[in-house]
Formats: structure tokens, sequence, C-alpha cells
């Protein structure tokens, strides 16, 4: 069902003694605006959305797989972008052909996170032929509440990498996290751009349930399993194409602070002041 009414949706989540984003320009240190306030890129956002699409498709709930799966993730056998692209025998055609719409089109039907996102396709050796799909869904990046403190653990070793007639060095590097910080970001979905890639209210839905579910699946060594939540999402439903209100107008009706306008410890600091508009859709999940 093509989708004829403008979305705007804000997050929060919650992070308890871990990394939520690190910074590789700053030895993997949370990442860090310079008054202090944490921070998550949108690239990073879009990263663990695309891991929760392609979840729901193994698992059956969508009819579209995605196309930029991360290496440790990727389950169709191509290593590359470009491998994935050609693997597509009408894409591949395309291609020969150099007929860039044709490609735009094959690969928005195909792929869920192109017409979502969007995607730039310019390989070496697509003979000239270079494909942009600017996506409907637009996310911002994750701020944190509150100014963050950010913990230093030195990592050591037990046992040497490679066999030696001395011990290496015990020193491994080190870890850094966040004790506890409460993170929020915006996002919008354009309907006419929605109706240039295909982006079906199907779609949505799935996008909404990903963000609702952001941090299943997604545990590592500096995201241990339950240090990421979701708190919050709220998703609000326009009855036409440009909206009742201006995005930032929808994403300022939430307020998300401190009670005591402090450091926040765990989530019982944490206090929403909403105003609801009576004439927007709203649907709010609560974790």
């Amino acid at each position: 069902m093509v989708l004829e009414n403008k979305i705007d949706f804000k997050v929060v989540f919650a992070v308890k003694a871990a990394n939520p984003n690190g910074d590789p320009l700053n030895g993997n240190r949370p990442r860090q605006t310079s008054d202090g306030y944490g921070e998550v890129s949108d690239v990073a956002l879009k990263r663990k959305i695309r891991n929760r699409l392609q979840d729901m498709y193994h698992d059956g709930e969508i009819a579209s797989d995605i196309f930029v799966q991360s290496a440790d993730r990727a389950d169709d056998g191509y290593k590359s972008l470009k491998d994935r692209a050609e693997g597509d025998d009408e894409l591949k055609k395309a291609m020969k052909d150099k007929d860039a719409e044709s490609f735009a089109k094959i690969a928005e039907r195909k792929w869920i996170d192109v017409r979502s996102f969007g995607q730039v396709f310019a390989f070496k050796d697509m003979k000239n032929l270079s494909v942009g799909v600017r996506g409907p869904v637009s996310i911002q990046t994750a701020r944190s509440i509150t100014p963050i403190m950010i913990n230093e653990m030195q990592i050591t070793k037990s046992v040497n990498s490679v066999t030696s007639d001395k011990k290496s060095a015990d020193t491994m590097g080190m870890k850094y996290s966040i004790d506890f910080a409460v993170y929020e970001f915006n996002g919008s979905i354009n309907v006419q751009l929605a109706e240039k890639t295909g982006f079906t209210r199907e779609d949505a839905d799935a996008i909404h349930k990903a963000l609702e579910t952001l941090f299943e699946n997604d545990e590592s060594a500096s995201r241990p399993a339950g240090s990421m939540e979701v708190l919050r999402v709220y998703w609000w439903e326009h009855d036409n194409k440009l909206g009742k209100h201006s995005s930032a107008a929808m994403h300022r009706s939430v307020k998300v602070q401190s009670k005591n306008g402090e450091f926040m410890n765990n989530v019982d600091d944490v206090e929403f002041i909403e105003e609801p508009f009576d004439d927007v859709k709203e649907d709010v999940f609560r974790g």
C-alpha cells in the first residue's frame, strides 16, 4: 500500500555501563560534543535499523532483504556491495545498458534499505554509470540529555599471542564506557520521496518495529546484553502528505529531562513532558 501520510518520530534510549558509539578518530572513546554531551551518529543508528530489518527478513516478517549488509552479518555469499548488485541479473543488464532509471527502480524494489534511506551506486567498472537514490526516511544524530562521564579501563592479557622466548607486554589497550546516560534522536518520513522510491506503509511499519527493538541482537564487548534499552518511541502520523505541523514542532512536543536537573543514575531519574497534538495520530511505545 502506498504511503500517503507524513510520519515523524522520536526515539529515547538508555545506556548503562556501555559504549554506545565509539569514535575511531579518538581511540574509540564514546562520541562526545565539545560541550560534553554524548552522541551516536546517524550512520550508526541506520546500521542498527538495517540489522533489525535483516533479522525481520529472515524471520519472514518482511519480504525485502537488505543491500548494505555489514561484513560480519552478510549471509548471501557476497563480499562487497558491487558483488551484491551484480548478482542480480536485472541490475546487471541495466548496468550494461547504462539505464540509470531502470537500475534505480530495480534496486528500490529489491532492497528495503535502498527505498528507505537511499543509496549511491557508483562502483568501479560501472562504465560511467552512477546512480543515486534519495530515500524518504531521515534520521538525526542522537544526543544525550545531560553531559556524559566517560570511564576508562586498561585491558590486559594473560597469554602470548604467538610463541616467543619472552613474555609479551600485558597491556592490550583501553576500554571505555558510560555509567548511565539517556539519549534521544528524531526522524521523519517524507511522502513525496516515498512515492518516488516505492516506500510503502508496510515498509513504514517495519521501520517502526525496528525502532522499538533497536538493540535486540546487537550485543558486543562494548555493548553487553541489556546495556542498551529503548525507553520510548513516539510515532506521529499526520492525516495528509505535508503534515499538520512541522517536523520540528512534533519533535519539540516531547521534552526529556532529568527529574533532579543533574546527572541521571538510572531510568527512574528520567522525566517525559508530553504536549500531544489533537489533530495528529500518536502512537507511543514504552519500553
